[in-house]
């Protein structure tokens, strides 16, 4: 499976040009992934279901339905329900092969150990693909998630743009073609004017569990199991000036948007180190993008986290004023919009704790526990119903690169430790009865 999947959206060709992965949104090399998990799923019998938000979903149901499968009208979610696993496979422009996909392909293989092994779940057992997790077409991070949940207005979401100019809601429903297996599913066409939170099919799962490669490096052994993530945002500057000729519009006559903007990224490592969080500015958009050409506005996105709410947002705040302040000197407007934010995230103890038991119990040891500063579907849907996940070791510490990685026997013993949790939850009628999440 991993050699189907890996040369699908990547190379030189990719516009950023560094031999990473390009998998955006609703784009022909996500939707040949999307083809690829279809078949994939169809291969094993599975009963595929496509949520109004573009979410995937492959059902392995032995005892009937798994719509019939449900918690339970007005029932506490936790107490019933299916058991959902599963990642995304879009990525980050330039990004790595395990962000997304080693979470879907050992879904896939878990369930192939269980089969070969004879289990057979009480619980109805479902691999998911959530859409445009990363944000990196339409800005707004896990946005299939946030959309299931209700995490976000359809309005805003269905009007959100892409940098060609087209919006979420055209992409949703464009036809192209269906990718290799004719389905509807695989092409991603949907009704823009039917997204939104879809309680149904929440009241449906009991529990999700989403294996991740570690996004860093501060693990010392193949498998971990996550505690918490970090509060995390982005913001977009906006700054105006006036376009000008480089070579004869004399300094003092300036109004070059690119100063404050300047200075804004300066300041955000400086405000970053005071907080001890972290921000980042790594998409920016100028126009015209003259070389000769003094810009006449500055787009710019802020990413910013920290261990606290309180961290992240102070570190925002003195980055805004800084910003406003360097733009009052230089003659520009200056704008600060949030785009989207997620508090911080406590996993939900009961079932982190099932999860460290189960894994330690399979005789590869007791796993780390351990927090993540990384956004993940699984933080999005913890609102809503227990969730939890599991990391696979990454021995260059590197993510959203081409350098991010993860050995061959550290996915397979990840493959071994999602089985085992599956196993432990899919037998079970009530798993993670407690939501302290």
């Amino acid at each position: 499976m991993w050699a189907e999947l890996l040369p699908i959206g990547r190379g030189t060709t990719a516009p950023t040009g560094t031999g990473g992965y390009h998998r955006f949104a609703w784009t022909s090399a996500e939707l040949e992934c999307r083809a690829w998990f279809l078949s994939e799923a169809g291969k094993r019998g599975l009963e595929i279901e496509q949520d109004r938000n573009g979410n995937l979903f492959a059902w392995w149901n032995p005892t009937g339905n798994s719509r019939d499968h449900a918690a339970g009208a007005g029932a506490d979610p936790t107490t019933g329900g299916a058991v959902l696993t599963g990642s995304h496979l879009d990525s980050v422009p330039g990004g790595g092969a395990f962000d997304g996909p080693l979470g879907v392909v050992s879904a896939l293989a878990a369930i192939d150990l269980m089969r070969a092994r004879g289990v057979r779940p009480v619980r109805p057992l479902g691999v998911a693909v959530f859409a445009e997790e990363e944000g990196a077409r339409f800005g707004v991070a896990c946005l299939g998630s946030r959309l299931l949940s209700g995490a976000i207005d359809p309005e805003r979401a269905r009007g959100l743009r892409d940098a060609d100019g087209i919006s979420f809601g055209e992409a949703l429903a464009r036809d192209d073609g269906g990718w290799a297996t004719g389905s509807a599913l695989a092409s991603g066409v949907l009704d823009p004017e039917g997204i939104g939170a879809d309680e149904e099919l929440l009241s449906r799962i009991g529990c999700f569990v989403e294996l991740h490669v570690e996004q860093g490096r501060a693990m010392d052994v193949p498998v971990g199991v996550a505690s918490a993530i970090w509060p995390h945002g982005r913001w977009r500057f906006d700054f105006a000036g006036q376009g000008n000729h480089a070579g004869t519009t004399r300094l003092g006559d300036r109004r070059d948007p690119m100063l404050p903007f300047a200075h804004t990224v300066l300041e955000a490592r400086a405000a970053a180190e005071r907080h001890d969080s972290l921000a980042t500015v790594g998409k920016v958009a100028v126009v015209p993008g003259g070389v000769n050409a003094i810009p006449s506005r500055v787009t710019a996105w802020l990413d910013a986290r920290g261990p606290n709410d309180q961290a992240v947002r102070q570190t925002v705040e003195e980055i805004g004023h800084a910003a406003a302040q360097a733009a009052k000197v230089h003659g520009v407007t200056a704008g600060l919009s949030e785009e989207s934010y997620t508090a911080v995230v406590a996993f939900n103890t009961t079932l982190r704790d099932r999860l460290v038991d189960v894994i330690g119990n399979a005789g590869s040891g007791r796993p780390p526990v351990l927090p993540t500063g990384a956004g993940h579907d699984a933080g999005i849907l913890s609102a809503h119903l227990p969730t939890a996940m599991l990391f696979v070791r990454n021995p260059t510490g590197v993510s959203h690169a081409p350098e991010e990685y993860a050995e061959p026997e550290d996915c397979l013993a990840g493959v071994e430790a999602l089985a085992a949790v599956l196993q432990d939850l899919a037998c079970d009628e009530s798993p993670g009865q407690a939501h302290d999440g």
